[in-house]
């Protein structure tokens, strides 16, 4: 495990979870020591928390609540200093038409359709899926399907799809059903423990990459 150092800068991270929820969910256990073990230091606070505005860097993981409260939750999106989805993505993908955009750019959708599966797409790449019922090892083609959905999203909000820090593209029989930037469950639950610890390093990966591109280091003083 890296140590702190005196010397260099290390960036405030938030994982934004919300009221009922402050410290994530019991899904999400592991994040902060994956990221520790990169050298970066996070905690958990409530989206809502004034504290969020002091961060270098917000992660939105479990703000389970911001269905409720969308307009309030718009606004704060824009007011953090990083917020991770960016929040040009996240703004995109909150308007009930992402679906018919997807669809527009050639993306197979089928809106209101039950999901079979859920692929978890970390810093643009593809990490793992599962279903109700545990893990699965989709075919290339149901890949391909995500990466076309996290490929039109980005490029819709101007990004590339490795600035997105993670996506959830749930489909059914090959096509897409949904797709979630906001904070969706990434189904840690659903990978045994090996599983889940390389999972979690290429999350703590994309996360550095993020600090850098946004030139938040960690670097030295």
């Amino acid at each position: 495990m890296k140590l702190a150092r005196p010397d260099v800068f290390h960036p405030r991270i938030v994982l934004a979870g919300c009221p009922g929820l402050v410290a994530g969910d019991a899904d999400d256990a592991g994040l902060v020591a994956a990221l520790r073990h990169r050298g970066l230091h996070a905690r958990w606070l409530a989206w809502d928390d004034p504290e969020t505005r002091r961060a270098d860097l917000v992660i939105l993981r479990a703000a389970r609540d911001y269905a409720g409260r969308l307009d309030e939750f718009r606004a704060w999106t824009g007011r953090v200093h990083h917020l991770l989805n960016p929040p040009r993505v996240v703004a995109w993908n909150l308007d009930e038409h992402y679906l018919r955009d997807l669809a527009g750019d050639k993306v197979p959708t089928l809106p209101g359709g039950p999901a079979q599966t859920a692929l978890i797409f970390l810093g643009g790449e593809r990490s793992h899926a599962f279903s109700r019922t545990g893990p699965v090892e989709p075919e290339f083609e149901v890949w391909d399907l995500g990466y076309a959905a996290i490929s039109s999203a980005a490029g819709r909000a101007g990004l590339g799809p490795g600035e997105l820090l993670y996506a959830r593209v749930d489909v059914h029989g090959g096509r897409l059903v949904a797709l979630d930037l906001v904070a969706p469950s990434l189904g840690w639950w659903s990978l045994d423990a090996g599983a889940r610890e390389l999972a979690q390093r290429q999350f703590a990966l994309a996360v550095e990459s993020a600090l850098e591109r946004l030139g938040l280091g960690p670097f030295p003083h």
